[in-house]
């Protein structure tokens, strides 16, 4: 699969681009199955994410919903497809500034991220970005995930 919008770039040239969105990735289906596999790793099993036939009679949203923190673990396999540093030998999540959940992601939804680089910054061994992360669910009214990410590249 490849993605919608992508960004090829080396670690040199990066500051170039601050202030630019990178890309868009391609949609990801978020399934009842990859919800279960995540409330096992998590153990957060609560009935709006893991019961499908409570979820479908008492839930406000009509049925089960993915968690926060599984759309938010979503980012690492979405932002791969958004940016390709060619002369990194390794990235990390260095962590988050802030993140919000603006709407649920009803099971059998698709997301997509569109990222752009905010901030650029220099460390021993590589580069410091802050990226500015949109989730998007496909046909909803707003994002489903708003966050700024830190990451660093390393030479």
């Amino acid at each position: 699969m490849t993605a919608s919008t992508r960004t090829t770039t080396t670690i040199a040239e990066l500051p170039s681009l601050k202030g630019q969105e990178l890309g868009t990735s391609d949609w990801f289906e978020v399934t009842q199955e990859r919800v279960n596999t995540f409330a096992e790793a998590t153990g957060d099993h609560q009935w709006i994410h893991v019961d499908v036939e409570r979820a479908k009679a008492e839930s406000p949203f009509g049925g089960p919903i993915g968690h926060g923190y599984l759309t938010l673990s979503l980012v690492v396999p979405m932002y791969s497809q958004v940016l390709s540093v060619s002369d990194a030998k390794m990235g990390v999540n260095y962590g988050l500034n802030k993140v919000r959940f603006p709407a649920p992601v009803p099971v059998g939804s698709r997301i997509r991220l569109t990222a752009t680089l905010n901030d650029v910054t220099e460390i021993a061994g590589g580069l410091q970005l802050t990226i500015g992360a949109v989730i998007e669910r496909e046909g909803g009214e707003k994002p489903v995930c708003i966050a700024e990410l830190v990451f660093r590249t390393y030479a």
